[in-house]
C-alpha cells in the first residue's frame, strides 16, 4: 500500500533531481535499516521500522527501472529482462540463505549481516559514469516544482500505453499473488500436498521466471511487445486452468514452470512498452506509476480471491482465473494492434507489432 502511493512520487523526483541521488538514498535505507532490528522490543516498533525499511523498495524500484530503460533504445525489453532476472535470482537465493543462517544465528544477528551485505551495493553505483546525468539534473533544476510535477503526472496518466501495460501487470500480479496467498491452504485442505511441495512450487516458479525473462524480452523486441504479452497470458491461463487437475507433487512443479514462463514473457515487454512511449525526462514517473499498478495487483489479488472463495470452490476459482487470463489474451489479440496504431506513435526500434 505504501508503494502504491510513493513509487510515482519518487520516480518523478528522480526525473527532476537525477537518478544517482535517489539510488544512493534507497541504498542507504536498504543497508542502514537492518542494523536497527537488534533494538526492536515491541510490535509497534517493528511496524514503524518496517514502514521506513519499505521506503527503500518504493525508491529503488522505479528509479532502477528508469535507469535501465534509458541506457539505450535498441534491445530495451531484452535488457529489462536481464535486469528482472537478476532481481529474481535474489528472490531465489535470499530465502534459502536467510533460512540457513537462521538455523545457526539469532534473527537480529542475521539482519546485521544483511546490513553489511547490502553495503556492497554502493560499489557499482559509485563506479558508474554519472557525468551526463549530472548535467541533465542541472538543466531540470530550474523548473518550478509543482508545475513540473503536474506536467510529469499528466503526461504519464494521459498516455494510453501506460494504462495498457499497467493493466496487464496488475492482472498478472493479481493472479500470482492470489496463488501465493491461498496455495498453502489449498495444498493442505484440498489437494493434500505437503508444505515442502508448496515451497518447491514457488522456488520452481521463480526459477522458470528468472530463466525466461531475458528470452521473453528478446522475443518482445523481435515480434513486438503486444504479441509477447499475449503469448504470456495464453501460457498463464492454461496453467491456471490445469491447476485443479494436478494429482501429485511432480505435476504441481510442472504448473509452477508454466506460470513462471508466462510471467517471463509478459513483464519485460510491459515495461518496455511503457518506457518506449514516454519522454526520457518522465521515465522515472512512468516507472513509479507502473510500480503502483503492480502493488495494486498484489493487494487486490488475495482480497478478490478470498471473496470469491465464499460462493465458489477452490477449483472454480482456478478455472475463473484461467478463463480471465485467456479472455484478456483473446480480446487484445483481436484489437490490440489497431488500438496501438491509433494511440501510439510507432517507435523506430519496432520490427513488427
Amino acid at each position: 500500500m505504501t508503494g502504491m502511493v510513493l513509487k510515482p512520487i519518487f520516480g518523478w523526483l528522480s526525473d527532476r533531481w537525477g537518478r544517482r541521488f535517489w539510488l544512493l538514498l534507497g541504498l542507504t535505507f536498504f543497508s542502514g535499516m537492518p542494523f536497527l532490528y537488534q533494538f526492536i522490543d515491541t510490535s509497534e516498533q517493528l511496524f514503524v521500522l518496517r514502514l521506513f525499511h519499505g521506503l527503500a523498495t518504493a525508491i529503488f524500484g522505479p528509479v532502477t527501472l528508469a535507469l535501465v530503460a534509458e541506457m539505450a533504445v535498441s534491445g530495451r525489453a531484452e535488457r529489462l529482462g536481464w535486469f528482472g532476472a537478476a532481481r529474481s535470482g535474489a528472490y531465489l537465493l535470499a530465502p534459502l540463505l536467510g533460512g540457513w543462517l537462521l538455523t545457526r544465528l539469532e534473527p537480529s544477528v542475521v539482519f546485521t549481516i544483511i546490513g553489511f551485505a547490502s553495503c556492497l551495493a554502493f560499489l557499482p553505483v559509485c563506479m558508474m559514469d554519472w557525468s551526463a546525468e549530472t548535467s541533465y539534473k542541472r538543466d531540470n533544476y530550474q523548473k518550478k516544482m509543482l508545475g513540473d510535477g503536474s506536467r510529469a503526472f499528466t503526461t504519464v496518466i494521459s498516455n494510453f500505453g501506460f494504462w495498457f501495460a499497467g493493466g496487464f501487470e496488475t492482472l498478472v500480479y493479481l493472479f500470482t499473488y492470489s496463488i501465493k496467498a491461498f496455495l498453502p491452504l489449498y495444498a493442505l485442505y484440498v489437494a493434500d500436498f505437503s508444505l515442502l511441495a508448496v515451497g518447491g512450487f514457488f522456488t520452481v516458479q521463480e526459477l522458470a521466471h528468472l530463466i525466461t525473462r531475458p528470452v521473453g524480452g528478446k522475443l518482445g523486441d523481435r515480434i513486438g511487445y503486444l504479441k509477447a504479452i499475449n503469448l504470456g497470458y495464453l501460457i498463464l491461463g492454461v496453467g491456471l486452468i490445469l491447476f485443479p487437475h494436478v494429482s501429485d507433487e511432480s505435476g504441481l512443479l510442472v504448473i509452477a514452470v508454466v506460470v513462471g514462463v508466462g510471467q517471463g514473457c509478459i513483464f519485460p515487454s510491459t515495461v518496455a512498452l511503457v518506457s518506449g512511449h514516454l519522454q526520457d525526462n518522465y521515465l522515472g514517473a512512468g516507472m513509479g506509476f507502473l510500480g503502483a499498478f503492480r502493488n495494486l495487483g498484489k493487494v487486490a489479488g488475495p482480497l478478490i480471491t478470498g471473496a470469491l472463495l465464499i460462493p465458489l470452490s477452490d477449483n472454480q476459482v482456478f478455472y475463473a482465473g484461467g478463463a480471465a487470463a485467456l479472455f484478456v489474451m483473446a480480446f487484445f489479440f483481436g484489437v490490440a494492434e489497431e488500438l496501438f496504431k491509433s494511440y501510439f506513435r510507432p517507435h523506430e526500434t519496432y520490427e513488427t507489432i
